[in-house]
């Protein structure tokens, strides 16, 4: 099915998915924006978006600030199926954000690798909300 809007899988208290949402507004995007620790996960979803994206379940284990530790997942033996599982049971273990455009499906993590995904990007300068320039005054990628 092709993609014709932008979908950020978004956590509203990370600095990294605010910038990236941030970023694809600036660009002129009305993306959908899914507040995933409020809607949970399916397991088909969170499953085709990691494949989309090409991580596994670890890949995607978010450690920090989370119950991964405490939750056991971050040993090597756990399997990707119970770490799916966790994932649907604590949504804030799916690290963020993700967002699906019709170029892909990414983590992006930093958040300037939305530009990748992005036919367009926002004029520049343009700053993350720390003040790093993302993108320099000649419209360019800065980091």
């Amino acid at each position: 099915m092709p993609v014709t809007d932008i979908v950020i899988f978004h956590n509203p208290d990370c600095g990294t998915s605010r910038n990236v949402v941030r970023i694809v507004e600036a660009a002129g995007y009305a993306p959908t924006v899914v507040e995933y620790l409020k809607t949970g996960w399916t397991k088909p979803q969170l499953l085709a978006l990691l494949a989309d994206a090409g991580l596994s379940p670890r890949d995607a284990l978010r450690v920090k600030k989370s119950p991964a530790v405490e939750l056991g997942l971050t040993d090597p033996s756990v399997a990707d199926e119970d770490i799916v599982e966790a994932m649907i049971a604590h949504p804030i273990l799916v690290e963020r954000p993700i967002v699906v455009t019709a170029k892909g499906t990414a983590l992006c993590r930093p958040s300037e690798t939305v530009l990748d995904l992005l036919d367009r990007w926002p004029p520049g300068p343009f700053a993350k909300e720390d003040g790093e320039l993302v993108i320099d005054a000649e419209g360019k990628r800065a980091v």
